[in-house]
């Protein structure tokens, strides 16, 4: 196939009810769709449970609590992080598969996805008859 290859990186979320498309963007290369769903990933986690260490929040408004279960803000951020992982989706981008992560808890669910788009090479434009050609018409 010719032409050239993007790749659209999305992202999901919802619940049992709803899913929602929360962003995309069509980057030129597999590196920076991941790093543009890495961005993704660590805001959606800070939208949904900032850190205590935040200067947002006054001293000693927030504090930690025991883990309670799967937390789809930490796997969020652990998948940002986790630079094995991201070599493994751009592996599976340069053999042309999509790749897709889901992080989820008991209120909903967040989904990145990233796949590789073939753009077709426009078609060359047609070529000017030579002036002898359109002389002999």
């Amino acid at each position: 196939m010719s032409g050239a290859v993007r790749y659209l990186a999305e992202v999901y979320g919802g619940d049992g009810v709803r899913s929602l498309w929360l962003g995309g963007t069509v980057a030129p290369t597999r590196c920076l769709a991941l790093r543009w769903l890495r961005g993704q990933a660590v805001r959606i986690a800070d939208g949904l449970d900032p850190g205590p260490d935040r200067a947002w929040a006054p001293p000693g408004t927030l504090w930690p609590t025991p883990h309670t279960g799967a937390d789809a803000p930490t796997q969020l951020r652990s998948w940002a992080g986790d630079w094995g992982l991201q070599e493994a989706a751009s592996r599976r981008l340069a053999d042309g598969t999509p790749y897709g992560f889901l992080a989820r808890d008991a209120s909903g669910w967040y989904r990145l996805y990233a796949r590789p788009v073939h753009i077709p090479s426009a078609p060359p434009p047609p070529e000017e008859p030579h002036r002898a050609d359109r002389a002999r018409r």
